[in-house]
């Protein structure tokens, strides 16, 4: 397969990535993980001339970290993007079948992101033949889906760079800012008794119900007031909800799940703390409300300056392609924070509708994917070119 796939181009690669099965076993217990298509990648950048090595981020699943470029100028810009996968439950069209039909194509992954790292390794391909002094690093990365170990493992291992471009879907919308995100556990007290005997039962149900509408006040009332100019409003929501043993017994426990989306600027301990008063206040109202909260995972928001050497050039880049610039804000998470946090800057740019991603049905653009090769291509001379000091500030 790989050696069917022509030095740069971004469609061939999409379609040889779609066709391999790298749904994230985190997420789906029959998913392989990413190691068929992180070894199928790096020959394919190995014969497109990069310097290719596959780090095991988790046992048997690797990392792919690319390099070209003769960096005589001291400059590194990142491209980064995921090879995981959710699961194909569902779905209404073959998911490792990459189908073109009607200008798109049709996929598990085709847009969330395969076609973004297609996309990004044609680009530095392309950018590369035209001549280049700083150092591209290309890094496709596992578990962004899950926990994004990939990711996590790369800045562990010391990667540097003036500029990252995560190439995750946006309809080729810049997108410098996206949401965190917040998970947390709230378990609900009550006392299990007979269904007759609502003198003795205590329903952890119904006292759930309290909680859940007492958030639910609090974000159609405080936080419609939370909002960020790219991203819109701050948000949260109930997940899951288990609880009871059967329609005769008072519910001894009841366990929901919540997710609060956060915005930057927000403390990351603000969920707690709007827990925390929730419960105080439910419990102010019934007095026999007991609650216990565990926090789960949390992921810091991106938030990078629209005035940002890589945002500008970006925009320029997109102008000089035919393609007019827009700058949005993205409402799911990614990898960007992470490097961003790291001392990265990184924005979000890429082919395909995150609307999509994980659907039951998955496409991309076939135009899109060669919009998305053309202006990066164009963004990364950009950078090579004029960017000069402009980076390090």
């Amino acid at each position: 397969m790989t050696a069917a796939i022509p030095r740069g181009d971004a469609l061939a690669l999409t379609r040889a990535l779609v066709a391999i099965d790298s749904r994230n076993p985190s997420l789906d217990a029959a998913g392989p993980g990413e190691s068929t298509v992180a070894t199928t990648l790096a020959a394919v950048l190995r014969a497109w001339g990069f310097q290719v090595e596959l780090h095991e981020a988790l046992p048997g699943r690797p990392n792919v970290l690319a390099r070209l470029g003769p960096g005589t100028s001291g400059r590194t810009l990142l491209l980064n993007g995921h090879l995981d996968t959710v699961g194909v439950e569902g779905m209404t069209h073959a998911p490792f079948d990459p189908t073109l039909r009607d200008g798109r194509l049709y996929g598990r992954g085709a847009t969330d992101m395969k076609a973004g790292v297609a996309a990004m390794c044609a680009a530095a391909v392309h950018a590369a033949d035209a001549g280049i002094g700083g150092e591209l690093l290309v890094t496709a990365v596992i578990d962004e889906e899950y926990g994004s170990v990939g990711t996590r493992h790369l800045l562990q291992q010391g990667i540097r760079a003036e500029a990252a471009i995560v190439t995750e879907p946006t309809r080729l919308a810049i997108c410098p800012s996206h949401k965190g995100f917040t998970w947390a556990e709230v378990t609900v007290h009550g006392r299990a008794a007979h269904g007759s005997r609502y003198e003795v039962g205590v329903d952890a149900i119904a006292h759930a119900a309290h909680l859940i509408a007492e958030l639910d006040a609090h974000q159609q009332g405080v936080l419609t007031g939370i909002t960020h100019p790219l991203l819109g409003r701050a948000s949260l929501h109930a997940g899951t909800i288990r609880g009871g043993t059967g329609p005769s017994t008072y519910a001894e426990r009841c366990t929901v799940t919540f997710e609060r989306r956060t915005l930057p600027g927000e403390r990351a301990t603000i969920f707690a703390e709007e827990l925390e008063d929730a419960i105080a206040r439910v419990r102010a109202r019934h007095p026999g409300f007991v609650a216990t909260v565990q926090m789960g995972l949390t992921q810091q928001p991106n938030d990078l300056p629209v005035t940002h050497p890589v945002v500008r050039a970006l925009e320029a880049a997109c102008a000089a392609t035919g393609h007019a610039p827009r700058l949005e804000g993205l409402s799911c998470w990614t990898d960007a924070a992470l490097l961003s946090a790291a001392g990265i800057p990184a924005l979000c740019f890429g082919p395909g509708d995150i609307a999509l991603a994980h659907a039951a049905e998955e496409w991309v653009a076939v135009a899109e994917i060669a919009q998305a090769t053309a202006i990066l291509t164009e963004l990364i001379g950009r950078w090579d070119r004029d960017a000069g000091d402009a980076w390090r500030r």
